[in-house]
């Protein structure tokens, strides 16, 4: 039976997609999982010798409201949110850690006199900062596959601070890159004209861009749940 045929049911299911937030993907795979098996009930039903209409009303009564079914759409939507922003931050932490001296290796500078000890305080705070974020990107992985297979309420709690604790990540570590970059222009003019460090500001930018949208997906599917 052709989806766009049943009009009720792609309204029900419009409902309960208004009601979702969450990495798109996912969410429009649960969405065609449930589409699907709408249309095999109401297939079923108009099997059993009932009209079309009301084939589909026991069919979308059957399923569930949008207000019951949401709920478990949702969490799991959130989960998967935070399992993807602790993901991203494991690759990026785990990157910026092996590559982060080869923007300035070699630098026309690097040979002059040392920079402030403020400066290195700063530097060597953003190299450990970036193990930290490997191993609070792992923990959050970790959590977020035992949430999962659990539903329990102090599991959900430690993942709901995890993903708090993953989202402070990403704005501390901008803000860390941002002024370690910045501080590195004024204090060498050449700074700007490295390639190494041009392209290294670009690739950094761009990746706290990426994980500051997964971060905001997280807070919204989790805002979203909460609102029930």
């Amino acid at each position: 039976m052709p989806v766009g045929d049943d009009v009720m049911v792609e309204e029900h299911l419009r409902q309960l997609a208004g009601r979702l937030h969450g990495p798109r993907r996912l969410r429009a795979d649960l969405l065609t999982e449930a589409r699907h098996g709408l249309l095999d009930a109401v297939e079923a039903y108009r099997d059993s010798g009932l009209p079309a209409g009301e084939a589909s009303r026991r069919a979308v009564a059957d399923f569930g409201t949008p207000e019951q079914l949401a709920p478990a759409y949702q969490a799991e939507l959130a989960m998967a949110a935070l399992r993807r922003l602790a993901l991203w931050i494991v690759a990026f932490a785990g990157v910026a850690a092996l590559a982060g001296d080869l923007t300035w290796r070699g630098s026309s500078w690097s040979a002059g006199p040392p920079p402030p000890a403020g400066y290195l305080l700063l530097s060597r705070s953003v190299d450990v900062f970036w193990a930290v974020a490997f191993l609070v990107g792992a923990a959050g992985l970790v959590l977020a596959v035992a949430t999962a297979r659990s539903s329990g309420p102090r599991l959900a709690t430690a993942a709901h601070a995890m993903g708090i604790l993953l989202t402070a990540t990403v704005v501390l570590g901008a803000l860390a890159g941002a002024a370690l970059f910045g501080w590195s222009i004024v204090l060498w003019d050449a700074a700007l004209s490295w390639p190494p460090m041009i392209v290294g500001m670009l690739v950094v930018g761009a990746a706290y861009l990426w994980l500051g949208r997964i971060a905001r997906t997280w807070l919204l599917a989790t805002r979203r749940l909460a609102a029930g």
